[in-house]
């Protein structure tokens, strides 16, 4: 198992040369499901409970729309506790 595979998924926004791009203690994190976030992480600490219910957009360079680009992630049938689904790319 290379090191990639023992440390879990990457955290979504780490940096290209984190040294450490993975979930850390003390911190809450979404699964995000499909596609071109698919298998990140996405911290979800500071949100406010509400908020969890919302998802969000998140920037997608390997999106339909290429940099700039937004894929739209949020809890799948209401379940703000479990992973989030990817609903679309958007501009």
């Amino acid at each position: 198992m290379d090191h990639d595979q023992a440390a879990g998924p990457r955290v979504y926004g780490a940096d290209h040369d984190d040294p450490h791009p993975y979930p850390r203690p003390g911190r809450t994190y979404r699964e995000l499901l499909g596609g071109p976030l698919d298998g990140q992480l996405f911290d979800v600490t500071d949100w406010m409970p509400e908020e969890l219910f919302t998802g969000a957009l998140l920037i997608a360079p390997l999106g339909r729309y290429g940099p700039g680009g937004r894929a739209d992630y949020g809890p799948h049938e209401g379940d703000p506790f479990g992973p989030w689904i990817w609903g679309g790319d958007t501009p």
